[in-house]
């Protein structure tokens, strides 16, 4: 078999690998009724926290039940290829090109692996959502 062919299923091979891996490891969310908080932290580093009863799967749908309850609690932000991108929370909007500024988010108290869409959301979870500024 030719040297380019043998390289080129190589990497096909390698490519389908990785994918399986991801599908089989990747979060699962927990069905069915539970509680979690919700915790804004702004760029002054006041907080305020939604706790709440929810069916939500993952945290997005979590953020979307919390701002449908609660009139002072807003978010806004834009589909990627990697995902819902977090661009706005409860009216501020952090601008990564002036200042470093972005949304991070945090998971009983670690820091996220993975996006709002992504993110599953369990029993007694409890996410913050922090504006933090990169080190420099």
């Amino acid at each position: 078999m030719d040297r380019k062919i043998r390289t080129i299923i190589g990497a096909v091979l390698a490519v389908v690998l990785m994918v399986c891996i991801w599908f089989f490891t990747r979060p699962k969310p927990e069905t069915g009724s539970k509680t979690a908080t919700l915790e804004i932290v702004d760029s002054e580093g006041k907080s305020v926290s939604y706790k709440q009863k929810t069916d939500a799967e993952y945290l997005h749908q979590f953020m979307d039940e919390v701002a449908e309850k609660n009139d002072d609690f807003t978010f806004d932000g834009s589909e990627s290829d990697y995902g819902y991108f977090l661009t706005t929370v409860n009216g501020v909007a952090p601008d990564y090109t002036v200042d470093q500024a972005y949304w991070a988010i945090y998971v009983n108290d670690e820091y996220g692996n993975y996006g709002v869409d992504e993110q599953p959301v369990a029993d007694g979870d409890v996410f913050r959502i922090v504006y933090e500024r990169s080190a420099e």
